[in-house]
């Protein structure tokens, strides 16, 4: 007689209210970000056509990560990042409503904008980190994949979809209103976080004297001090990142990748907006390109979660990545705006699923407790390389130009992905739900 096997399929596990408010707050910080990282380029160029000058400036924005990420991500582990993510938005509002001030009265000169988006990118480094390092804390570890794609998407629409458009009409108004609407914003974004993500979310254990959970039980040694401690926790998160089979490729492909990403965008605006361009695209309508990399973005985070269950999470992630520079190619190739915009909304789609699958491998293969340290040594090194990137797309620009410039950018990250193309198997990450490490305490949400 043949045998009957039930289909049974396990509940869908919810991913919960606080992940909802976490996710409002994520999309109103990230709608703020979009107007500022749209604007602050645009109005450049009322200021300067030098390569050099706007290299600096996205240079700017991302050297924090460079300087700071491993430190900020051991800060994380230490303390509680949902207070974290509060403080550093809190810190926006000031710096913005700053801003504002400085544009109406016409003080804001490139000096002023450089040094502005480098105290931007210190409270990026604390906010990005404490969100993902919150997020296995407040999901199922089987739904990290969704919960992972649904911020991603918020951060796409919100940045991208809205933020940019809106800072095209908000610098046709007035700079003031480019700077006072994202700090109205991220104050917004601050009010969500407290009242609907309750509770303590720290790494480090609450008892006794508050050593972290990888010091004996009474407590850090004899002879321990905090910057040993501070040493030995650092080169605990940069000793599973970079002695990790998976890791390792991934953070090597995906840093070269940045920098190269960097560098194009950087040039990009240079190649499309202005008399001088290549495309001759005004400024206003430049951000409706971005919109349509969002439109793509949004599309990866929705079909990312059927297309592993087709392919695999590796095979997936590395395929998009490979598309990303092919695509990059495709505005030097063919410089119209129907095909520069077509080119980007797959590269939003190739983006976000393989960032969205990144992440979501290193949440699971890092113990909760290192998630901070780990997340900020591989940012440090990932986003690190951007400034390096602008600096490096603006010198070939001046020298070689745009088109060039634009052209080895793409050639150069192609390149960089054969590491993980060679090393990289799904087996190697086919068991990733092994329960966590003994040390590795559950946070508190009380």
């Amino acid at each position: 007689m043949p045998t009957v096997t039930a289909d049974v399929t396990a509940p869908v596990q919810p991913l919960g209210r606080r992940f909802t408010a976490l996710l409002g707050s994520t999309a109103a910080a990230n709608l703020a970000d979009g107007i500022v990282q749209a604007a602050a380029p645009l109005y450049a160029l009322t200021l300067t056509r030098s390569p050099g000058q706007i290299g600096l400036l996205t240079a700017a924005a991302w050297l924090p990560w460079l300087l700071l990420g491993t430190h900020a991500g051991l800060l994380v582990d230490r303390t509680d990042r949902r207070q974290v993510q509060a403080y550093a938005l809190l810190a926006r509002v000031v710096m913005l409503t700053a801003a504002a001030g400085l544009a109406v009265t016409g003080s804001l000169t490139m000096t002023a904008l450089v040094v502005l988006l480098l105290a931007y990118g210190v409270t990026d480094v604390l906010v990005d980190l404490a969100e993902s390092a919150l997020v296995p804390d407040l999901v199922p570890r089987s739904r990290l994949a969704a919960a992972n794609g649904r911020i991603v998407a918020a951060q796409q629409v919100a940045g991208s979809f809205i933020g940019a458009p809106l800072a095209g009409l908000l610098l046709a108004v007035g700079a003031g209103w480019v700077f006072g609407t994202p700090a109205l914003i991220a104050g917004i974004a601050v009010v969500v976080l407290a009242v609907g993500v309750r509770g303590r979310y720290r790494a480090t254990s609450d008892a006794g004297t508050g050593a972290p959970p990888d010091d004996p039980p009474g407590g850090p040694g004899p002879g321990s001090t905090p910057r040993h401690r501070i040493t030995r926790d650092l080169r605990e998160g940069l000793s599973v990142l970079f002695g990790h089979p998976v890791l390792r490729p991934l953070l090597v492909a995906g840093s070269v990748s940045n920098m190269c990403f960097t560098a194009y965008t950087t040039m990009l605006v240079l190649w499309v907006v202005g008399p001088g361009s290549r495309v001759a695209l005004s400024a206003e309508l430049y951000p409706l390109l971005t919109t349509v990399m969002a439109v793509g973005a949004l599309a990866g985070s929705v079909v990312v979660e059927p297309v592993v269950r087709q392919f695999g999470e590796v095979r997936t992630m590395l395929t998009g990545w490979v598309a990303m520079p092919l695509l990059l190619l495709v505005p030097v190739i063919a410089p119209h705006p129907v095909a520069i915009a077509g080119a980007l909304g797959l590269i939003g789609i190739a983006s976000t699923g393989s960032n969205v699958l990144s992440q979501s491998l290193r949440q699971r293969l890092v113990p909760r407790r290192l998630l901070g340290r780990v997340g900020g040594a591989s940012r440090a090194i990932g986003f690190g390389l951007m400034p390096v990137g602008a600096l490096l797309g603006g010198a070939v620009a001046e020298r070689a130009g745009v088109g060039t410039a634009l052209t080895a950018a793409a050639l150069v990250a192609l390149l960089a992905l054969s590491y993980p193309l060679v090393t990289v198997r799904q087996r190697m990450v086919n068991d990733p739900d092994k329960p966590d490490d003994p040390a590795d305490p559950q946070p508190s949400r009380s």
